[in-house]
């Protein structure tokens, strides 16, 4: 049994650790709440864009020269490229651990080699320990992403795949569904997949000046806002995950400190009790 000295820096120990992880909490709700308020706002855009552009891709063309080759598809892919996104930072329970498995269990089925462009530090660690092949390292993106952060890697993935580098590009970032509720999503991002339009939904679309111009200054843009999109919505799942990670850090501390308060008081107890007795066969003896 330890001491009663013991016990009380034990409790004082756990009580700091509960001030930090509570302050943790706040410091990850305040940043959640600015983070999903600018991910609700970039949401609409990224999903009627990326609605636009699988339309796009479904049309017949007149010209198959006229193809942007951004919406070519290879007939054999060679090599997959993946856009690994995760957090630069711990302490948000199991979301990096769900991002890394879903990827890793992606390589571990493609058939075709696979290159990792890894956005975060949790993602880098993980392709680099287990030996896998990263083509690029984005990390610091920070809390508050801009556009201008995420231009680098797109022109990247742009231009592997225009290039004939990577002959199918993945996406892979953890999507919001509620504070509670992060999950890993993979998805397409190169080629653009088309949309499964009727007959007679095929109505085509008239280019001004040319298709080519048009799809040249559309397309990029896609491909940056996909990536923007998918970085503010890893940000949100991050801090929401963090957030609720350290309230149950927080509530398992105070349960601790209630666990060590209830030894301490019974240790106290028989201490106590141990003196009486100790009393009372003195007195008995002096008695006698």
């Amino acid at each position: 049994m330890p001491s009663l000295r013991q016990i009380r820096r034990r409790i004082r120990s756990v009580q700091n650790t509960a001030k930090v992880t509570k302050a943790m909490e706040m410091v990850a709700a305040a940043k959640f709440r600015r983070a999903q308020q600018r991910y609700a706002e970039g949401r609409p855009y990224a999903e009627r864009m990326r609605g636009l552009l699988a339309d796009l891709a479904a049309q017949p063309m007149e010209d198959p020269e006229q193809m942007h080759p951004l919406l070519r598809r290879r007939a054999e892919v060679k090599r997959v490229e993946v856009v690994h996104i995760t957090p630069d930072r711990g302490l948000c329970g199991g979301l990096p651990g769900a991002l890394n498995r879903r990827t890793g269990a992606f390589m571990v089925e493609s058939r075709a080699p696979v290159t990792v462009i890894a956005v975060g530090k949790k993602g880098r660690d993980f392709m680099v320990r287990y030996g896998r092949e990263v083509r690029a390292v984005f990390t610091d993106v920070g809390d508050r992403p801009r556009l201008a952060d995420v231009l680098a890697m797109a022109r990247l993935v742009i231009d592997d795949y225009t290039n004939g580098y990577a002959d199918l590009v993945y996406l892979t970032y953890s999507q919001y569904i509620s504070a509670g509720v992060q999950r890993p999503l993979m998805r397409q991002l190169l080629p653009i997949e088309p949309a499964r339009l009727e007959a007679s939904q095929a109505v085509g679309y008239i280019y001004e000046p040319r298709p080519l111009a048009v799809l040249s200054s559309l397309l990029p843009r896609f491909v940056e806002m996909q990536l923007y999109h998918a970085v503010l919505e890893g940000v949100a799942s991050e801090q929401a995950a963090r957030m609720v990670a350290m309230r149950n850090a927080t509530d398992s501390a105070l349960e601790m400190v209630d666990g060590l308060t209830l030894v301490m008081n019974k240790v106290r107890q028989e201490s106590i009790t141990k003196e009486l007795l100790d009393i009372v066969g003195g007195v008995a003896g002096l008695a006698g």
